[in-house]
C-alpha cells in the first residue's frame, strides 16, 4: 500500500503538540501527556496500514486532538499552522465546556459526524487508548459510565473504520474485567 501521509507533516504536528502540552502529565500518572497523543496516533497508523483514507488529516488530528481543549492553543492558531480541515477536525473533537456534562458526549459526536471519516477515526482511536485500567480513584459508577460512553462512541462512529471499530469493541469487552476487579477489591 502506498504511504498516504507525510512524515514531515507528522513531525510538524508532533513537535507542535509536544510544545503545547509541555509539562502536562497523563491524568493519574507521572507520564508525559505526549505519550497519550503518541498512542492515539499509533492506533491511526494501524488503521492506515489496512484502510485507505487521508492519512495526513487523520494523523495530524490524532496528535493535535487535545490542543484546543487542554492548552492555550486556539482554533485560529491551528488553522494558520495546519489549515482549515485539521483545525476544524480538532475543534469537532473538543468538548464544549459550556454544556452540562450529560449533553457533552452527544454534542461532541454530532459535531464529529459532520466531519470527514478521518475525524471519526480519531475519536475511536482516542477512546481505544483511554480504555486502559481505570485510575484507582475512580468509583464503580464512573467506570461503568465510561464504558457506556465507549459503547455510545462505538455505535455512532463504527462505520468509519472496520479496524478501529474492532479494536474498540475488544477494549469495551475487556473493560468489563476492570469493573469486575473493582467489585472484587
Amino acid at each position: 500500500m502506498k504511504l498516504n501521509w507525510s512524515q514531515d507533516n507528522y513531525i510538524k504536528a508532533y513537535k507542535f503538540a509536544a510544545h503545547a502540552h509541555q509539562g502536562q502529565l497523563y491524568p493519574g500518572t507521572e507520564i508525559s501527556y505526549i505519550m497519550h497523543l503518541s498512542f492515539v496516533s499509533m492506533e491511526i497508523l494501524g488503521a492506515l496500514s489496512v484502510e485507505e483514507c487521508n492519512g495526513d488529516l487523520a494523523l495530524q488530528c490524532a496528535i493535535l486532538h487535545d490542543t484546543i481543549e487542554d492548552t492555550d492553543i486556539t482554533f485560529e492558531q491551528l488553522k494558520s499552522e495546519f489549515g482549515l480541515p485539521v483545525a476544524s477536525g480538532v475543534r469537532a473533537l473538543t468538548k464544549n465546556a459550556s454544556l452540562p456534562k450529560h449533553y457533552s458526549m452527544q454534542d461532541s459526536l454530532q459535531r464529529i459526524k459532520e466531519q470527514p471519516r478521518e475525524i471519526w477515526m480519531v475519536k475511536l482511536a482516542d477512546r481505544i487508548t483511554n480504555l486502559q485500567a481505570p485510575p484507582p480513584h475512580w468509583q464503580q459508577g464512573k467506570i461503568i459510565r465510561y464504558r457506556e460512553e465507549a459503547i455510545e462512541i462505538y455505535e455512532a462512529l463504527k462505520d468509519s473504520s472496520d479496524f478501529l471499530a474492532a479494536r474498540l469493541a475488544s477494549k469495551i469487552k475487556n473493560y468489563i474485567k476492570s469493573i469486575n476487579e473493582f467489585n472484587n477489591s
